[in-house]
């Protein structure tokens, strides 16, 4: 999975390094709608490993993902687009967001995953 990684505290550094290479776009989606329940109640939870990959947020309970995209190639857009169904075929829901759209208009950034994780919990019937 991460070669490299060789113990729990090999993988408590990597995440702290990891978290602290965050982009404003994760850091402002993170403390502004997602930390602490924010989003409807739920728990997100931020750079988080799924199969062979780590995603920039999770809501575990819904099998939500969301993923913020910085300015991508051709090749690194066909490897994103290929993690993407690798994440669906697991069973999440998946919503990726580029890096100037969080930026820039993060209030319907925030509107758009409340209204997917509104859809979720029904679909779940879940109530928070």
């Amino acid at each position: 999975m991460y070669p490299h990684i060789n113990s729990n505290r090999d993988l408590r550094l990597f995440f702290r390094d990891l978290n602290a290479d965050r982009s404003k776009g994760e850091a402002l989606l993170w403390y502004g709608a997602l930390k602490a329940k924010k989003m409807r109640g739920y728990q997100f939870h931020r750079h988080y490993p799924v199969g062979d990959s780590i995603v920039d947020f999770i809501c575990v309970k819904l099998n939500f993902i969301i993923e913020i995209q910085g300015e991508l190639n051709y090749s690194e857009l066909s490897t994103a687009q290929k993690r993407r169904e690798e994440l669906v075929s697991m069973g999440y829901l998946v919503l990726n967001f580029s890096e100037s759209e969080v930026v820039n208009q993060l209030d319907e950034v925030v509107e758009r995953i409340g209204d997917a994780v509104d859809l979720i919990a029904e679909n779940l019937n879940l109530q928070q």
